[in-house]
């Protein structure tokens, strides 16, 4: 019992990857910053540190999905459950394109599991205090936060950084005689100096500071969801390994799952919710890493995902219009199917294997 709970355990971590690393780093891909490949692979290796670092600062968040939301000592069988039903949810909604939450979907599944396998042991208060409120509450603050910097950022970009370009874009006077060769210069670079939005291949402070919220984002996001995993697969620990070295193992699955599955879950939220600008992306990753970071150090589980994308959508401002209603309906049904399904499949794989 203990090979197949750390089977799975890998698993839900692959899994995990391939839904999770695309929400830190599909702005950059969104507004056109970097390829998809590239912006994953930054992804996977942010997350990789995250999920390291959250070894030493993370002892809450293990606290709580340890024993916080089923008290009674586990069991290998519950355990196996537990994780049975999160990696069915999470694995389905990768395949369907649509980024869920691994936190809600195990919140579910320790809920379905548990009432069969000690139900008086289910902490209902400490689940709605520490579970429910926070992952309610972040979606509102994310779209709001989110939508406040995207207007003040606009605002500030469009007085510092187009102010300057155009007045760099003014027409140059060709002294008489000069030639054809210097008037052709001034046509080749003034579209590019007027152009206010930052490209490849110079980002300018923006882009610096967009991939720098975009791997704190990630980072976050490691801390935030490697605690959990581990937390479950320590109930039933295989032959000679330790809390650490499963760690080690989760990492490794949760950066391979990233890199190699990761870009069906990106591409749709980086082109199908809303057309970011550079600056809306780097402001959408700061929100999303400030708070998910912060809910880390907490030990609150808010989830990436609807941080995320409540981030990501926020950046509309009061435009709602830009918004891609159908895509947001759809990641909707599939938030509030996750806790239902992955309780209904962990309770029915613990019955089985319990009978």
């Amino acid at each position: 019992m203990s090979l197949l709970v750390l089977l799975l355990v890998l698993g839900l971590a692959a899994a995990n990857g391939a839904n999770d690393v695309p929400k830190g780093i599909a702005t950059l891909a969104g507004a056109g910053v970097a390829k998809l490949k590239t912006a994953l692979t930054w992804g996977a290796f942010t997350t990789m540190v995250g999920c390291l670092i959250s070894l030493h600062f993370a002892s809450k968040m293990t606290a709580l999905f340890s024993k916080g939301i089923v008290s009674a000592k586990p069991t290998p069988a519950f355990a196996a459950a537990v994780l049975i039903g999160t990696l069915a949810w999470v694995a389905l909604a990768t395949w369907r394109r649509l980024p869920v939450s691994t936190t809600h979907a195990l919140v579910g599944s320790l809920l379905g599991a548990g009432t069969l396998f000690a139900s008086s042991a289910v902490e209902w208060n400490v689940l709605m205090v520490k579970v429910v409120r926070p992952l309610l509450i972040s979606v509102v603050i994310a779209w709001l936060v989110s939508a406040v910097l995207s207007i003040v950022g606009r605002f500030i970009y469009a007085k510092v950084f187009v102010r300057r370009a155009i007045e760099v874009a003014e027409p140059k006077k060709v002294p008489a005689g000069a030639g054809a060769e210097l008037a052709t210069a001034d046509a080749r670079t003034e579209p590019e100096a007027a152009n206010p939005l930052p490209s490849r291949r110079r980002l300018g402070p923006i882009g610096v500071a967009h991939w720098i919220t975009s791997g704190a984002t990630s980072f976050s996001r490691g801390m935030n969801d490697t605690p959990k995993i581990v937390a479950i697969g320590s109930f039933a620990l295989f032959a000679g390994m330790t809390p650490t070295t499963l760690l080690f193992a989760v990492t490794a699955a949760m950066v391979l799952g990233g890199l190699v599955v990761g870009q069906r879950v990106a591409g749709r939220i980086a082109n199908d919710v809303i057309k970011m600008s550079h600056v809306e992306g780097f402001t959408a990753n700061l929100t999303t890493a400030a708070m998910v970071g912060l809910g880390a150090f907490q030990g609150l589980p808010m989830s990436t995902t609807h941080v995320s994308i409540g981030a990501i959508s926020g950046t509309s401002g009061t435009d709602l219009s830009r918004i891609k209603k159908k895509t947001l309906g759809d990641f909707a049904m599939a938030w509030v199917i996750t806790p239902p399904f992955a309780a209904a499949v962990a309770a029915a794989a613990y019955f089985l294997m319990t009978v």
